[in-house]
C-alpha cells in the first residue's frame, strides 16, 4: 500500500532536516511529561521496545549472546548515554571567590565529549575547550568538565550542544565573557551517507571580552598548544 503524497515529503522533509544536522531550538525537545516516569519503569518499557526492534530485525533472542541487549540498552539509555536529559542528574556549578584577583583567560581544554546525534542515534565524539574570565568568582575546573559531560549525554545537535554549555557558564560566572570551542567525528557522517571518516565538525561560540579578536586569538592559540 503506497503512503499519502504528503506523508511521503513529510518523510523527506525530516530525512533533509537531518541530513542537514539542523536543530529546532536552543532547548532540547522535552516532553512536559518526560519525568513522570521513574527510572526503572522506563528502562522496562525500552526493553520491551528494543526487544521488539530486534525480532523486526530478525535477529534471535532466545541466543545467549541477544537475550540480554534489550534489558542492556535500556540500562545503557536511561542510567549512563542519556542520562543528561534528567535535571536531577545537572551538577552543581559551585563557585569561589576570586581572592587572588586573577583577571586573565582561565581555559579547560580537551574535555572529552561523548555525545549521541540526535537524528540518527549515533555517537558523535571529540573534544570541548572552554574559557571564561572572571567577573569576581572561579569554579572548581573539573566543575567544568561535568557541565559538558552532562549537556552531551543526550540526544544531541552539536550546535545546540556548544550553546548549551555557554549559558550554564556564563550563568555559574555570572559573566558574558566565555568561549566554547567543540571539534568532533560523528559517526553518522562516518558509518551512513557519505561514509567520511577523515572529516570533523567543529563549533564555537564567543561571547564578551571573546568577541574581540584579540582575546579570541589569544584562546585559540592557548587550545592548539600542545599540552604534556
Amino acid at each position: 500500500m503506497k503512503e499519502p503524497i504528503d506523508t511521503l515529503d513529510q518523510h523527506e522533509e525530516f530525512d533533509q532536516m537531518g541530513e542537514a544536522h539542523a536543530g529546532s531550538s536552543e532547548l532540547t525537545p522535552i516532553k512536559s511529561d518526560a519525568f513522570e516516569l521513574s527510572d526503572d519503569e522506563k528502562i522496562e518499557h525500552i526493553e520491551h521496545h528494543f526487544a521488539k526492534i530486534m525480532d523486526i530485525l530478525g535477529l534471535d533472542l532466545t541466543d545467549d549472546s541477544l537475550k540480554g541487549t534489550p534489558r542492556r540498552v535500556a540500562k545503557m539509555y536511561v542510567k549512563e548515554v542519556f542520562n543528561g536529559l534528567n535535571p536531577a542528574n545537572r551538577p552543581e556549578a559551585r563557585t569561589f571567590n576570586n581572592n587572588y584577583d586573577y583577571s586573565d583567560v582561565v581555559i579547560e581544554k580537551n574535555i572529552q565529549v561523548n555525545s549521541f546525534c540526535e537524528h540518527h542515534f549515533l555517537p558523535f565524539i571529540g573534544k570541548a575547550h572552554v574559557a571564561y574570565i572572571s567577573k569576581g568568582k572561579v569554579i572548581g575546573l573539573s566543575k567544568i568538565n561535568r557541565l559538558v559531560d552532562y549537556y552531551s549525554r543526550r540526544p544531541q545537535v552539536q550546535e545546540r550542544l556548544t550553546l548549551q554549555i555557554a549559558d550554564a557558564i556564563s550563568d555559574a560566572m555570572n559573566t558574558e565573557d566565555v568561549a566554547v570551542y567543540i571539534d568532533s567525528k560523528h559517526l553518522c557522517v562516518s558509518m551512513r551517507g557519505i561514509k567520511d571518516h577523515a572529516s570533523s565538525t567543529i563549533t564555537s561560540e564567543f561571547r564578551g571580552a571573546f568577541r574581540d579578536k584579540d582575546t579570541q586569538q589569544k584562546f585559540i592559540d592557548f587550545i592548539r598548544t600542545p599540552s604534556e
